[in-house]
This record gives C-alpha cells, structure tokens and sequence, in this order.
C-alpha cells in the first residue's frame, strides 16, 4: 500500500510534464494554423504571401513558430503601386504563460519598398511587434518596437542616403474605442540623409503624436472614391497631442484634420512654438519660406508673444489653419502642400 502511494506520488510530476507537452504542442499548431489561416486570408484579397515554416520551438515557457524567406508584397490599393517587405527571418511567438498576446520579432537585413521605388534595406537592433488577442483569437491591437534602424533611402535629388532612428514606438488599435482607431507614435534620436539640404538640420531629437482616426473605411471602389466615402462617413484625424524637436524649434500642437470637397487635406489647430525666431530664420536661409513670409510671420508672433526672459528662446501659442492645401498662421500663408494624387484604382 505505501509502496503504491510513493509511486503515485512519483507519477504526479510526469504527468504534469506529460500535460505541459501537450499544451506547448496545442499552442504551436494554433500558431501554425493561425499563420496559415491569415496568409490564405491575404492572398484572397490580393496580396502575395509566403514563407518557408520551420519546426515549432520555445519549449518550456513558450511556442514559437520561425519563419525563414518572409516575403509580402500588395496594398495597390492604399499606397499607389503598392508595398512590398522581405525579410530572411521572422519569429512568431505565444508565453505558454500567458498566450493572449502574440509577438513578433524580425533579424537580418530587412528590404522594404513602397510606390514602387528602389528596395530600401534595414537593419535594427531590436525590430518587433506584439498583438493583444480578442476573446475570438483576432489582434485588437499592434505595438510595435525597433532600436537604432537605419535604412538605406533614395532622396528627391537622386543622392543615395541613409535614415537612422534612435527608437521607434507605435500602438495602432484595430478595434474602435468610443466610435475611433487610436494610435500613438514616438521617435527620437533621427538622423535624416545628408544628400538632402534639410530646413531645420540634419538631426531631429524628437517627434511624437497621438489622438484616433473615425469614419469608415470603403472596401470597394477606386481610390479616389474610397477616400470621398471615408471623408463622407464623417471621416477625421483627430490630433490630441503633437510634438517635435528639430534644430532651434520646439513645437507641440493639437489639431483636427479632414479631407475637403477636393479630397484635400483641411484642418484648424492651436501651436505653441519656442524659439521661433531662430526656427524662421533657418527656414527662410534654407529657402523653405519666402522672406516676406518670414518678415510677416515674425511680425504677428511679436505681437501674440510675451517677451522672453534673459537667455530663455522666443515662445508663443498661435492658431493654425489647413485649407485649399495651404497652412496659414493668423491668415498669414506659411507653406503650399503638394496635391495628393488619388488617380489609380
């Protein structure tokens, strides 16, 4: 009788084993069939899937599922002639301690192309994301996180240079919360390419916004009328908070954004810029801004501004408007937009 107790005793261990194997294999095909269902998902709508699947890992504390030779390419009908991203390796992941949020993780040199341009390559140090699972296994969310990037871009001038980020964060909701998408993005530590002249330096210490995106998306139509739905369905941007860092500027701002009868950026929003006289200063040198603009702008701003304190930079809190692709401080036009070309199926 106690000889048969102890070897009961001694069989509790293995089965917990025995069950802990058999939770970290359901795991990994739910990561195998998921990544499957969701590439026959992709395909179907246009785009083009594949992957070399690897034998699923991670045990004792996790299912990962790696996949080597990740090559997607669609979204013509977002971006005009498309995306397309290769990457050498990608792991899929769940912590068999806590299996709701799937992780992704990108290594190797990545190859990003958009609009139909030149292969861009990065590379990062760190490069992944993480997707919080619904009740029915469908992400609600996307974080995604990437340390010290540089890509390879090609600039107006046709200068090969490279772009560097310091750190990248970005959340973006797939689910409405009250009626909206949110999202949040923060940068900093950029270093623009230096084939370019940029207006305000080559290093931008900070850039950074929130708010959400509401309306409704078409799925059907051209571009052009996709766009007119979403701005007819009350579609709008709104900025709860944005700020940047670059050169002598300082400027956070709050703003609401929406597409016009001519599927035109329009919008109104409050600033508040520090050191502006510097920032203007480097804008007009840089040829960014006219003169007369400068002369204009800095003569309002004396006028809306406190004066400043010994050493301390100019600031002011000014209103901003968005219209007929002009942004306009006080009436007084700042910078012509470039037309957004909806033309492409």
């Amino acid at each position: 009788m106690r000889r048969g107790r102890w070897i009961g005793l001694a069989a509790i261990p293995l089965v917990v084993l025995a069950l802990h194997f058999a939770y970290w294999r359901y795991l990994g095909g739910q990561l195998r069939d998921g990544f499957a269902a969701w590439a026959d998902a992709q395909r179907a709508a246009g785009w083009t899937v594949s992957a070399d699947a690897g034998a699923v890992g991670g045990w004792p504390l996790h299912a990962t599922l790696p996949l080597r030779n990740v090559r997607i390419v669609g979204g013509g009908d977002l971006v005009p002639k498309g995306i397309a991203w290769q990457s050498p390796a990608v792991t899929l992941g769940l912590s068999l301690l806590d299996p709701r949020e799937l992780a992704l993780t990108a290594t190797g040199r990545q190859s990003l192309t958009i609009g139909g341009g030149p292969a861009m390559p990065v590379d990062a140090d760190q490069l992944g994301a993480t997707l919080p699972l619904g009740t029915d296994g469908a992400p609600v969310a996307v974080d995604l996180l990437a340390r010290q990037v540089t890509a390879g871009v090609l600039p107006a001038q046709g200068a090969r240079g490279q772009l560097s980020v310091g750190l990248l964060q970005a959340h973006l909701g797939l689910q409405r919360h009250d009626g909206a998408f949110p999202y949040a993005i923060s940068t900093e530590a950029i270093a623009l390419p230096t084939a370019v002249r940029w207006p305000l330096g080559e290093h931008v210490a900070s850039a950074s916004t929130e708010g959400t995106v509401s309306g409704t998306f078409g799925t059907s139509g051209s571009r052009a009328e996709r766009a007119a739905a979403w701005r007819d369905s009350g579609g709008s941007v709104e900025v709860s908070r944005f700020a940047l860092g670059w050169g002598p500027l300082g400027l956070s701002a709050t703003a609401t954004l929406a597409l016009d009868e001519q599927l035109q950026p329009m919008g109104a929003g409050t600033a508040r810029l520090v050191g502006y006289d510097a920032a203007l200063d480097a804008l007009a040198a840089n040829g960014a801004l006219s003169r007369s603009a400068v002369v204009a702008a800095k003569a309002v701003l004396s006028l809306l501004a406190p004066a400043p304190g010994d050493g301390e930079p100019s600031a002011v809190d000014v209103p901003l408007t968005l219209q007929y692709r002009t942004l306009s401080m006080r009436q007084i036009p700042l910078i012509r937009l470039p037309e957004l070309d909806w033309t492409g199926p």
